[in-house]
């Protein structure tokens, strides 16, 4: 159960943690130089009410996926991660489990590409950031929970994503995704959350399930995308997966070659973000 102890240590964090650091305008009037509750919450996923309860001591049980996005949302270091848990009454997650933690090093990268879509994953295709060119190319994820932050989840049971295929390509990019997803759970037998994922997609995608059965184990490695924006139109971009050693994250980064028209859809979508188009 957190506790009071649980609560200071989340505040004191969120008063160390500086809004820009945290890829937040530090503008208008503080009276304190770190995060307010209401970014912490939004940067964790969560709602503002429920970091206050926390803070307070008046939460019960918080998930490992909530202790987790406060963690990444906090910028604490692998040692600081690892005593939230504990405070939480949980286990840091082992060397069984699918990394989730975003290091500073991995959060600094990000933050310095800020000017290309950029989104971070862990290795079952879960979204674990985006910048805000990411949210504006692909669609806000902040309001996102659950299977529905699952790239895999999306694609074979949910809305899918902005990407366009022709057959071919859609069956090549299936095939390549469950491979992926396939490799990820032999490396994480222990993953209980892992396994209900891979339930839940068997139980509802024909698909999915047709490819699983298959057997095959592979890596899903991107290439060309073109992507149908609502309001820009069409963008054919580069994608690439950069896969972090140690922490087994995937950072997806899209990028237009220079002096095409996508460079300037590209360009247009980075500097108005995810406001509507109009006129």
């Amino acid at each position: 159960m957190a506790n009071a102890e649980f609560g200071r240590a989340v505040r004191r964090w969120r008063d160390r943690c500086a809004p820009e650091a945290a890829g937040l305008p530090a503008g208008g009037h503080r009276r304190a130089a770190g995060l307010r509750r209401e970014e912490l919450a939004l940067l964790a996923g969560i709602s503002a009410d429920y970091v206050t309860r926390l803070e307070q001591g008046r939460a019960a049980n918080p998930s490992a996926q909530v202790v987790g996005a406060l963690a990444r949302a906090l910028r604490l270091s692998d040692e600081e991660r690892g005593h939230l848990f504990r405070l939480a009454g949980l286990a840091p997650p082992g060397p069984d489990t699918v990394p989730t933690h975003i290091g500073p090093s991995v959060q600094r990268l990000v933050d310095r590409l800020a000017g290309t879509p950029v989104a971070v994953y862990d290795a079952t295709w879960t979204l674990l950031t985006a910048n805000p060119p990411y949210a504006a190319l692909m669609g806000d994820p902040t309001g996102r929970r659950g299977h529905e932050r699952n790239g895999v989840w999306r694609h074979f049971i949910g809305p899918g994503s902005r990407a366009r295929h022709t057959e071919e390509s859609r069956r090549a990019f299936e095939a390549a995704l469950v491979a992926d997803l396939r490799a990820a759970a032999d490396r994480y037998p222990a993953d209980r959350p892992l396994q209900r994922l891979v339930g839940e997609l068997r139980a509802g995608s024909g698909r999915f399930a047709e490819l699983w059965d298959a057997g095959t184990v592979g890596r899903h490695e991107a290439a060309h995308k073109i992507i149908d924006h609502p309001q820009v139109g069409p963008l054919t971009l580069d994608c690439d997966v950069l896969t972090v050693a140690g922490s087994d994250l995937r950072i997806m980064v899209y990028t237009a070659e220079p002096g095409t028209e996508a460079a300037e859809r590209l360009a247009l979508l980075t500097v108005l973000g995810t406001q509507t188009l109009t006129g």
